[in-house]
């Protein structure tokens, strides 16, 4: 598999490449994870120096903390980044990217706030809050 990967909101409007090996899926079950995408977030990572976006333009970067904003197409809605402002990498939700990713899951996080509606069925590690 290369560690090359494209993807893109559903419009086209933003495109984004990454180089690089792309961490292990971790899937959110905050609340604002929910409440932006309906569900629950299955995201990885990629270091900014690692990813090019084209069509940055057309992402609105909503501050959904004192230390954190999600970007999203400013067209047609597409949920696609999750960034912290003090680190150096870009959160990148999962479903975004084309084609096969090679991606594997990793663990919950924030488990304690999951929505009634669903229960988690797998046995990947699971974390009350944020990662230990």
């Amino acid at each position: 598999m290369t560690d090359i990967h494209e993807g893109g909101c559903l419009c086209g409007a933003v495109r984004f490449k990454t180089r690089g090996k792309l961490r292990e899926l971790i899937y959110c079950h905050c609340s604002q994870c929910r409440k932006q995408t309906g569900l629950y977030y299955a995201a990885t990572n990629v270091l900014d120096s690692h990813m090019d976006v084209q069509g940055a333009n057309e992402i609105t970067w909503y501050r959904s903390s004192s230390a954190a904003r999600r970007g999203f197409c400013r067209h047609c809605g597409s949920a696609l980044f999750w960034k912290a402002d003090d680190l150096d990498y870009t959160s990148i939700l999962a479903g975004t990217f084309d084609g096969p990713t090679g991606l594997e899951p990793g663990y919950h996080i924030f488990c304690a706030d999951k929505g009634d509606f669903y229960d988690i069925r797998d046995d990947l590690p699971r974390f009350a809050e944020a990662s230990q």
